[in-house]
């Protein structure tokens, strides 16, 4: 078959390109934006890619038009397709259909921490030497690449409560249909599609409808939206991570932790990842991996192996005593753990955050006042504001002179640099490129 994909420079749906090229079909796709690294790994795998959504491209003739959900009515090309009437399906939708269906699906769910979560579960599968497929959001270390087809039963899936495509405003994970469902957390997010938690919370329950009775459900037990949600109805098994009735996690110092379920200690985890919050999404996929038959302590031999997945708490480099680090957080509970997570392992040492704010919920401001709460765990912060729709200098006021705004890079990136001394510690965080500052503060340190 050939399948031609909108949007296809997007880590879901180049994952589907992916997955869709080891499962034996052609592949072509196109994007507004066609440039490295996402076309670079598409290119590897002989996907050809085309820029911009130029109407013509129907005269590829493909079998399929895979829709990505940035796609909107008004896209050139998505009109030439409904015009002639040609075939069309979303990505979720395309996934089960043609690779989903019939296999034991482990789905990670959550407002944070679901690529992670989702890596170290396909991590631990692999390792257990069961040959998972995968899609991840993120490139997991260990695997080196963001999804794979295989021929095993087991497929494992970052499950993502964003929006299908424009014809269909369900969930992404609604499609999915696992066996295994991970619930890590819930908080208000994507504010560009859901009005309120609540919206959240019935997408989730949604989810929850989708699950058998013979399959699992890890939740968190300590969140009062979570709660929620299973109130309105279970019909699986669940099991409650952070509760003593179920999954808990118990630090023996930043780098080891010791696991207990039912009350009884399993094993203790050594490895290098960082925070609590960690310790969390490990426990959330040694409880879904022990679902598919890995034991626990098999589970806690991988997480030692476990490399994490890039951006996250990625080191990108040190020069002069200065590390610099890269971060997806974008979502002021992230910003708080991870910053947290950094102050557990350098002490007293200098942390200077460095953020952009640049998903939709925080340039639309909706969670603007709990930005300086979840910055004040660093000793410096630098605020890139370029395309805010609100003034971040207000907002950031109560952390006194340590918080500085820049709508111009190269004017943060020298401020970062002069303000730098040895032994420090600069977090960037973001959920995109950020114009490449990771290189510039380190050629800057450099000179």
């Amino acid at each position: 078959m050939h399948i031609h994909i909108l949007g296809i420079c997007g880590t879901f749906m180049g994952g589907i390109a992916v997955i869709a090229r080891q499962a034996g079909h052609k592949v072509t796709g196109c994007d507004a934006n066609v440039y490295p690294p996402m076309s670079t790994q598409l290119q590897s795998q002989d996907i050809d890619l085309i820029e911009g959504f130029d109407p013509a491209q129907i005269d590829l003739k493909p079998d399929l038009f895979v829709i990505g959900n940035v796609i909107s009515r008004g896209n050139p090309l998505m009109e030439e397709i409904l015009d002639h009437g040609l075939a069309f399906v979303s990505g979720p939708q395309w996934l089960y259909e043609n690779v989903l269906r019939g296999k034991w699906v482990l789905a990670a769910a959550g407002t944070h921490g679901k690529t992670t979560t989702t890596s170290m579960l396909a991590w631990i599968l692999e390792y257990a030497g069961l040959n998972p497929g995968f899609l991840i959001g993120g490139v997991p270390i260990n695997f080196g690449t963001s999804a794979r087809a295989t021929e095993s039963a087991f497929f494992v899936i970052e499950a993502d409560e964003y929006d299908t495509a424009f014809f269909d405003k369900r969930s992404k994970f609604i499609h999915y249909m696992p066996r295994t469902a991970i619930l890590n957390n819930l908080e208000f997010d994507h504010a560009d599609i859901f009005p309120d938690v609540a919206a959240i919370e019935n997408q989730f329950h949604h989810f929850v409808r989708t699950i058998p009775g013979n399959g699992l459900i890890v939740a968190n037990g300590r969140e009062q939206s979570m709660k929620r949600v299973l109130a309105r109805g279970v019909w699986s098994k669940v099991e409650l991570l952070g509760v003593d009735e179920g999954w808990v996690a118990r630090p023996r110092d930043e780098h080891a932790f010791d696991v207990f379920f039912e009350g009884g200690p399993r094993g203790t985890v050594s490895w290098v990842l960082l925070g609590e919050h960690n310790c969390h999404n490990a426990l959330a996929a040694l409880a879904a991996a022990r679902h598919a038959g890995v034991p626990v302590t098999k589970g806690i031999e991988a997480l030692a192996e476990f490399r994490n997945v890039k951006r996250r708490m990625e080191v990108r480099g040190m020069v002069n005593d200065v590390t610099v680090y890269d971060d997806f957080a974008h979502h002021p509970t992230a910003i708080e753990t991870t910053i947290a997570g950094l102050r557990s392992k350098v002490n007293g040492a200098r942390i200077l955050a460095v953020l952009e704010p640049r998903s939709n919920t925080l340039k639309m401001g909706v969670m603007k006042d709990a930005l300086a709460g979840s910055l004040a765990g660093a000793d410096l912060v630098f605020c890139f504001t370029r395309g805010l729709g609100w003034d971040a200098a207000p907002v950031l006021a109560p952390l006194g002179a340590k918080a500085v705004c820049f709508d111009d890079l190269q004017k943060m990136t020298e401020a970062i640099t002069s303000a730098s001394r040895p032994g420090d510690h600069v977090l960037v965080m973001s959920n995109g490129g950020f114009g490449g500052i990771h290189t510039k503060l380190l050629e800057a340190l450099e000179r």
